[in-house]
């Protein structure tokens, strides 16, 4: 089984689930007046955006009110169905950012090797490649900072060749807690005895990845999406005295 954590927001419905994408047309929709004119708003091909509002309107029932052309040319609206979708995705969006913002896992580390921006630094959990403060030198203390909303979780098995994906970072632990809100939840991945590295995903994802306390998992993070700092206490500032 595929143990990818989604982080994407999403509203599930069945085997049907609205994501951003979905909200961008339907705000389009909104904003334009037809799903002709926001289709071509967007860049995106008639037929299929109207496909996929046949899909969400399978899943959540109708969202868009079409006329037919007279005298004023047809046009579309939302129904009141999909407002209420658009507005329940927004609170689930905020809760999401807001989750995503507070949690962040700091790593405190060596600097072993550096190519431009990116740095090999080495923590106590492992080593983990990220963009450096470029002050930094090999054998300079950084501190790493990891967003929760970055991390993808997999089972064993399911976890990428480091080699092949972008996300080369990888640390194997165990699930130490989870805490779980309205739609999301905030999992936190023992890595080693000192260290926990915290991912967020949705409910669905939980449920459905059957992601228990105990359970082991495998985290990965891009290294495009990782900062590493110079510790501001160890920061040397001019002489204010000179």
């Amino acid at each position: 089984m595929d143990a990818t954590a989604d982080v994407e927001v999403q509203l599930g419905q069945g085997d049907v689930a609205l994501t951003a994408r979905d909200r961008t047309l339907l705000q389009a929709v909104a904003a334009h007046g037809s799903l002709n004119s926001a289709a071509d708003a967007l860049g995106r091909s008639y037929a299929h955006a109207q496909r996929r509002v046949v899909e969400l309107e399978d899943a959540f029932g109708p969202l868009v009110d079409r006329s037919r052309g007279g005298s004023g040319g047809g046009g579309s609206e939302l129904t009141d169905t999909a407002e209420q979708l658009l507005a329940r995705f927004q609170r689930l969006q905020a809760e999401f950012d807001g989750v995503a913002t507070a949690a962040e896992t700091v790593l405190r580390g060596t600097v072993v090797d550096r190519d431009g921006e990116l740095a090999t630094v080495e923590t106590p959990p492992g080593t983990v490649r990220a963009i450096v403060d470029t002050e930094a030198s090999p054998g300079d203390t950084v501190e790493v900072g990891i967003r929760a909303d970055t991390v993808t979780l997999n089972a064993p098995p399911e976890a990428p060749e480091p080699t092949g994906t972008s996300a080369r970072n990888q640390f194997a632990g165990t699930v130490e807690r989870i805490d779980e809100g309205t739609s999301i939840a905030l999992v936190a991945l023992a890595v080693d005895p000192d260290t926990t590295l915290s991912a967020v995903v949705t409910d669905t994802s939980l449920d459905k990845l059957d992601i228990t306390t105990g359970a082991e998992l495998v985290a990965s993070f891009k290294a495009t999406a990782t900062v590493g700092v110079i510790p501001a206490i160890e920061q040397s500032w001019p002489d204010e005295s000179s």
